[in-house]
């Protein structure tokens, strides 16, 4: 797929720029800054906790939250509730984004208010009594999943004499401060309007065989986007131009070869409906290798800026969506057949390529070894959709656009706290 430029040579200087940054003051995403937090805190009783006890049962038990920490768990736990409540990316992608915003802005408030050889404040504390409070809100009908989490790590922290009653009292403040902050917000980001518009007819305009899935998306708010439409690609070819003519070609006659067939159901099954799934999962993996647990404001930095870059991409690209209302290849030539079902939104840009290429680029950035495998898994992507007959070409490298942008704001507005 032809591409503006090469994602793996761009995300290098990302990457190299994100050390850079460490320098500079890490921001927060939902309070208006720590102070108004750690000013009302007691650290005068902190102290040294005391020495774990050395029982095999309790060590086994809290080596899951030593090795991935709390915001690795959350994300599994969030991750497994939205899919088992057959939750797309549309809501997924905000409920994550807030998750993930809000323990970053717990660990950086912890880490401000942190003591020299102490466990001053319950970073745990503070990160499991945020996340239950938001995830309950968001998704109450998984509370009691987030509940036995939360209750398993108070437990286990206590226990094991990780934490003092000090350390858990600070942190359970910080908790609740933050979750205030990220409900409030999430009660006015736009996600609960109604849409009140119609579909648009005419030559080139998408043929609504059913109703539009999430319209309202363009009026959500933003995270690192000034606006909606603020990375809005340009308009795609005119409708029956000879640029179209040549891409509608190229989807009608393209060759479904076994492998292509097969990265097709592949994408759309597993990289489609689940593509939130995917690259958090992609991310999970590679914090537990890169050892980011160890640092909990860097590995909250690196899963804030992957929601927040795929939330942002995804409101701008639902944006252009519904701002050129674009054909379907197979509404443009009926004798065009997919090889999945048809999405019922409009063509022009592909979401797959939205979303996996913001999700990709902020990987690239982290781990930029890895940059190549990245930018071949957005390649597959956009090409896989071209295979089954939903996207013309245009369609995915408008995504691309899209993505890239959306990845790059969010890596530059969370560049201090990545280190």
């Amino acid at each position: 797929m032809r591409r503006p430029r090469m994602l793996a040579a761009a995300l290098l200087a990302a990457a190299v720029s994100l050390v850079q940054a460490r320098a500079a003051e890490p921001p927060t995403l939902l309070i208006p800054d720590t102070k108004a937090i750690t000013s009302r805190l007691q650290p005068e009783g902190a102290s040294a906790p005391r020495k774990p006890e050395q029982r095999p049962d309790l060590a086994q038990r809290l080596r899951r939250w030593q090795t991935g920490g709390p915001v690795y768990l959350w994300n599994q736990e969030a991750v497994a509730a939205l899919l088992n409540r057959q939750q797309g990316n549309l809501p997924a992608s905000r409920v994550l984004a807030l998750l993930h915003a809000t323990l970053y802005d717990v660990a950086l408030v912890a880490e401000t208010a942190s003591k020299p050889e102490s466990s001053y404040p319950g970073t745990t504390t503070a990160m499991n009594t945020a996340a239950l409070a938001v995830l309950s809100a968001l998704v109450p009908a998984e509370a009691e999943r987030f509940r036995a989490l939360a209750d398993e790590g108070r437990m286990l922290h206590r226990e094991a004499g990780l934490e003092t009653e000090a350390d858990s009292a600070a942190g359970k403040l910080i908790g609740e401060e933050v979750a205030k902050a990220a409900l409030a917000r999430s009660r006015d980001d736009g996600s609960q309007a109604r849409w009140a518009g119609t579909v648009p007819t005419g030559p080139g305009k998408w043929l609504a065989t059913s109703p539009p899935a999430g319209p309202g998306m363009p009026q959500w708010r933003t995270w690192v986007l000034p606006s909606a439409d603020a990375i809005r690609p340009a308009p795609p070819p005119e409708f029956g131009s000879p640029r179209f003519t040549a891409a509608l070609a190229e989807v009608k006659d393209y060759a479904r070869n076994p492998q292509a067939v097969e990265n097709a159901i592949y994408w759309h099954a597993y990289g489609g409906g689940r593509n939130y799934q995917m690259w958090n999962s992609e991310l999970s993996r590679r914090a537990l290798e890169h050892g980011y647990a160890q640092d909990s404001l860097r590995i909250a930095a690196a899963f804030a800026a992957l929601s927040i870059a795929y939330a942002d991409a995804h409101i701008a690209c639902w944006e252009a969506k519904y701002h050129y209302w674009y054909i379907r290849p197979s509404h443009a030539d009926p004798s065009i057949t997919t090889l999945v079902p048809l999405p019922s939104h409009p063509s022009y840009p592909s979401a797959h390529s939205c979303l996996s290429t913001a999700g990709a680029s902020v990987l690239a950035a982290l781990f930029p070894v890895e940059a190549r495998q990245f930018d071949e898994l957005t390649k597959q992507s956009g090409e896989s959709r071209i295979a089954a007959g939903l996207h013309y070409r245009f369609d995915c490298e408008a995504g691309d656009e899209i993505g890239r942008r959306a990845a790059a704001l969010a890596l530059a507005r969370l560049a201090p706290a990545l280190r």
